[in-house]
């Protein structure tokens, strides 16, 4: 097997703002609705407990981020996956679900600095004055999906690996000296 490669090799910029290519990072997708052991199934995944809507339940390196009424986000380092996939169907074993690896197909960046969500402002048309810690949005950065939480001062944003050239672009732009906003 080889070894993964990040979308864009560990790209970073340095404006207003810091923005740096994560990856490669363990995700997967979780869709279930209204199961009883949801919430055992998540905890042996990850070690969160289940996330309410809209919001991001992290523990360490390792999170679940409520997605919509029935998908889950689950994050974590890259080589946990395959653990990760074992105890979902374990736990999860003989109910309607779906768990997926979809970290190769997702691009993630940090945005960090005192203006960070300026960055963030400038692109997606989220309410960021009252966006709190633990907040989990999808939405879009220009033209094209993202999902992004609020987490240690700055933001996790996760994208298409498709598009990952196009969103680091974006908001390497929107972070240029210069173009604060005021």
């Amino acid at each position: 097997m080889s070894d993964p490669v990040s979308a864009l090799q560990g790209a970073k910029f340095d404006g207003f703002a810091s923005i740096r290519e994560i990856g490669p990072l363990g995700m997967i997708t979780l869709r279930a609705n209204d199961l009883k052991s949801l919430e055992n199934a998540i905890k042996a995944a990850v070690g969160t407990k289940l996330p309410t809507q809209r919001r991001i339940e992290i523990a360490g390196n390792r999170a679940c981020g409520w997605m919509s009424q029935d998908e889950y986000l689950l994050v974590m380092p890259y080589p946990e996956v395959a653990n990760a996939l074992a105890a979902l169907a374990k736990t999860l074993a003989g109910t309607h679900h779906l768990a997926v690896d979809v970290s190769d197909a997702r691009a993630v960046f940090r945005l960090e600095g005192d203006l960070a969500t300026d960055v963030l402002r400038k692109l997606t048309p989220v309410d960021l004055d009252n966006f709190a810690p633990g907040e989990l949005r999808r939405s879009r950065a220009a033209q094209v999906a993202v999902a992004f939480w609020k987490q240690d001062g700055g933001f996790t944003v996760v994208c298409f690996r498709s598009v990952a050239g196009y969103v680091m672009g974006l908001l390497t732009h929107s972070a240029m000296p210069g173009s604060e906003l005021s």
